[in-house]
């Protein structure tokens, strides 16, 4: 039996007192990919922004655990260390952090929480942290003066995507959430994009993709499909429903 798993169960959730999910019931398995799939206004996003931990929702009904734990109970960094890593539709920018601290930072803290009390012994300097990711740059394609710039300040979309998937590297989150990844993004930089996910793409973890387009799931094998409609789940299924949505639209 796996032991990794998110279970949703009748979650419902408000902003400003306006109900936006209601009674969602969802199962998320690690070794197992899924995507989520209608119009805008349709409550995936939320349902991400939920699952990862935002103040501006009021979380009004769930039973929501995350490998045996309620996930409610957890703060952001903690539900972090249980491998939820999010891949925000809006990457956003932060003055005044320099990349290669926020990087560093997320490393020693999630490799703390791998080794327990012999952490100590791996964890990083600023110095030799600059070795040891520099093999990550070259990987994606980043210029290693970035490390010395404000955590994505200037960044093009391009480059944005390209440091969330060396944050995907460098932490090895069990379940990731690509909320439109394809946001922001020319063909030639989405075709790159989604080779290096799919590269990540292992049975040691888990694959949310949440889109309304399809062609991000030509480079990510799906094995269900949830489609949310006036934010419930209106129908879920294998891959081929992706297909039949193709061919027949949504209605």
């Amino acid at each position: 039996m796996n032991n990794f798993w998110i279970k949703i169960k009748n979650l419902r959730v408000n902003i400003s007192e306006k109900e936006i999910l209601k009674w969602i019931n969802l199962n998320f398995e690690i070794w197992k990919n899924y995507c989520l799939l209608w119009k805008n206004w349709s409550g995936k996003s939320t349902l991400s922004s939920v699952l990862a931990w935002s103040p501006k929702y009021e979380v009004k009904s769930w039973e929501v655990e995350i490998n045996w734990k309620n996930l409610f109970s957890l703060s952001p960094e903690d539900r972090s260390r249980e491998w939820i890593f999010l891949s925000f539709q809006n990457v956003p920018e932060i003055h005044w952090i320099k990349l290669s601290e926020y990087l560093r930072t997320i490393y020693n803290v999630h490799l703390e929480w791998r080794l327990d009390n012999t952490w100590l012994k791996w964890w990083l300097s600023p110095f030799l942290f600059k070795r040891f990711v520099k093999k990550y740059l070259e990987e994606l394609w980043i210029k290693e003066e970035f490390l010395d710039r404000d955590l994505n300040v200037g960044f093009s979309g391009w480059e944005k995507r390209k440091i969330e998937i060396l944050q995907m590297k460098l932490i090895g989150p069990k379940y990731i959430i690509l909320d439109e990844i394809d946001s922001w993004l020319d063909l030639d930089a989405f075709k790159t994009v989604a080779t290096l996910l799919k590269s990540l793409d292992n049975k040691d973890n888990c694959i949310i993709v949440i889109t309304h387009y399809f062609t991000i799931l030509d480079y990510i094998n799906i094995d269900k499909v949830y489609v949310l409609k006036d934010w419930v789940v209106e129908r879920e299924w294998g891959k081929e429903l992706v297909s039949e949505i193709k061919e027949k639209g949504f209605e």
